[in-house]
């Protein structure tokens, strides 16, 4: 079956030579239709798991359109090409491609194209090279945006946004979701502007920078529905027990289902909050290792401690 599919391409690939050919009676070769002959010859490569030679055919018939000043058809052939790279391992070649093809998408004026072919690039290459996706995606989002198109734009943005916080840059991350967020309020899905706050608020606090997790908490307070929701009172409840150095309260925040069952890479955040001083086991609190004096909740009475400790968990 393998060879019958060559063989199939390669009499593409030579009536496509034909097309190009000129003579005496042709004087200019007939690109349209060796782009035809081509693609056939690419897709029976593929078809017979030939990738180097399915690659070369696109590219082939890429150059074709090109010369038939058919950028759209042209583009769309790179990007194959590119795909065939993929399947050669070939990552970085791959993505040289189909970004070659979206910015001819985009010169043709088909945006929407452009955008789907850098968010392909983008998973090609995101485990691979996460700077590079999360490059892509950020692309993708702004062709989206750019369009009007709002909701696969905060998409992009969200897919850069995680990339950023596995990545550990953290700074970059806030910003990213903080563009999420002002997205999503302009659409007006509140509910998942309430997700992002849970997740920039964490980014904040993995900072090291409280003053700009209230500050998070308090702006979104203009977010129809945000004071009363219980994503406001738990991040409330964060906040209290992270200022207070009490890691118990902290804890218990992070380990419920508001928190555990948000994007993974969200939840991890959550799970590995410590607060300053506090240890990064539950338990373990500034109130058990160094006396009364640094817990402000903490009565003399040892009872009393255990009952504090206790109603900071349920509060």
């Amino acid at each position: 079956m393998a060879a019958q599919k060559i063989n199939e391409g390669l009499e593409h690939i030579a009536k496509a030579e034909k097309y190009l050919k000129t003579g005496f009676l042709k004087w200019k070769p007939d690109f349209d239709s060796a782009a035809t002959e081509y693609s056939k010859a690419a897709v029976a490569f593929k078809n017979a798991k030939q990738f180097d030679q399915a690659k070369e055919a696109y590219l082939k018939e890429a150059v074709s359109h090109e010369n038939n000043k058919a950028l759209f058809h042209a583009a769309k052939a790179y990007e194959q090409a590119g795909m065939m790279l993929k399947e050669m391992q070939k990552h970085y070649e791959a993505i040289e491609l189909i970004e070659k093809a979206s910015m001819m998408y985009l010169e043709n004026g088909t945006p929407d194209t452009a955008a789907i072919a850098l968010d392909r690039a983008g998973k090609v290459i995101e485990n691979i090279n996460a700077n590079k996706a999360i490059q892509l995606y950020q692309q993708t989002a702004a062709v989206f945006e750019n369009e009007e198109r709002l909701r696969q734009s905060v998409e992009m943005y969200g897919k850069a946004s995680r990339l950023l916080v596995r990545g550990r840059r953290l700074d970059e991350a806030a910003a990213s979701l903080q563009k999420e967020k002002s997205i999503y309020k302009d659409i007006e899905n509140y509910p998942t502007c309430y997700k992002k706050t849970i997740a920039q608020v964490l980014v904040h606090l993995h900072r090291n920078d409280y003053v700009a997790a209230e500050k998070c908490v308090r702006e979104s307070y203009s977010i129809p529905g945000f004071r009363e929701s219980e994503d406001c009172a738990a991040l409330e409840q964060l906040l209290e027990g992270y200022d207070q150095q009490d890691q118990d309260q902290v804890s218990d925040v992070c380990n419920s289902p508001l928190f555990k069952y948000m994007d993974n890479d969200y939840a991890k955040l959550g799970l590995s909050l410590s607060v300053p001083g506090g240890g990064t086991k539950k338990k373990k609190s500034p109130n058990s290792s160094q006396g009364n004096a640094d817990g402000p909740a903490v009565t003399s009475s040892r009872g009393h401690e255990d009952e504090d400790e206790y109603a900071g968990g349920l509060c």
